[in-house]
């Protein structure tokens, strides 16, 4: 099963040189989960302030600077894989460097018929 792991934590935590490090641990978590046949996808996001928020109300269109929710912590980045169930899921979780100063919060993905691949 897909599994989405979405890492929250706040910005101003991290100082470059610890964003830096964890950037490396990531890497390399993200290959020795290849190497299981886990990894299926891993990136961090750039900076909250680059933000774009979109909605649809009343078949309008309306398009804000900056993340929807005024929150402490922030989306910061995200893990796909795949893994045998929940509690695997978390044990990979688990092993986020974000996980040290954050959130890494686990969702099973849905899986729709008929998308690309």
């Amino acid at each position: 099963m897909k599994y989405m792991l979405l890492i929250y934590g706040a910005e101003d935590s991290w100082t470059e040189n610890e964003r830096q490090e964890c950037f490396g641990e990531s890497a390399a978590l993200c290959r020795a989960l290849a190497d299981d046949g886990k990894f299926l996808a891993a990136s961090p996001l750039h900076s909250v302030t680059t933000a774009t928020s979109v909605r649809v109300r009343d078949g309008k269109r309306l398009v804000t600077d900056g993340p929807f929710a005024e929150t402490r912590e922030q989306l910061g980045g995200y893990f796909l894989v795949d893994a045998a169930n929940l509690d695997e899921a978390i044990a990979i979780a688990g092993r986020i460097p974000g996980a040290r100063k954050g959130t890494v919060e686990v969702r099973p993905v849905v899986e729709i018929d008929g998308l690309p691949k």
